[in-house]
């Protein structure tokens, strides 16, 4: 993905330097042997920003809105996870990743509100 993309849409950016991090924990939870709890945060968490990119594209307003309900749906079940995570005692630190999930969801719960708004007027 180019940088361009980035600096031209928040959400991107965010939701893509989350996947990067989460990536780097779900390895650290492998080398700890934890690959159930690894593979589902990893999924739910690089979901995020594939919505996000995906309703780049949409075919409509409505459409946008769904996909970005989506990502903001899959972004719900990472915190699931990161909390599972958090409040185990075996398991290594999370409270980054926990601080970057509440950018992306304030920024998803944004693009959200204000995209519904534009749909009734």
């Amino acid at each position: 993905m180019k940088k361009e993309v980035f600096d031209r849409n928040p959400i991107l950016k965010l939701s893509f330097d989350l996947a990067l991090m989460l990536v780097e924990y779900c390895e650290e939870l492998e080398r700890e042997k934890k690959y159930i709890v690894a593979r589902q945060l990893l999924k739910s968490g690089t979901s995020v920003g594939a919505n996000a990119m995906e309703a780049q594209n949409a075919e409509s307003r409505a459409d946008f809105i769904h996909k970005m309900r989506i990502a903001a749906k899959e972004a719900e079940e990472t915190q699931f996870w990161l909390w599972l995570c958090s409040y185990s005692v075996s398991y290594p630190n999370c409270d980054l990743l926990l601080n970057k999930l509440d950018e992306v969801n304030r920024v998803l719960g944004t693009i959200v509100n204000s995209a519904r708004k534009n749909i009734q007027t």
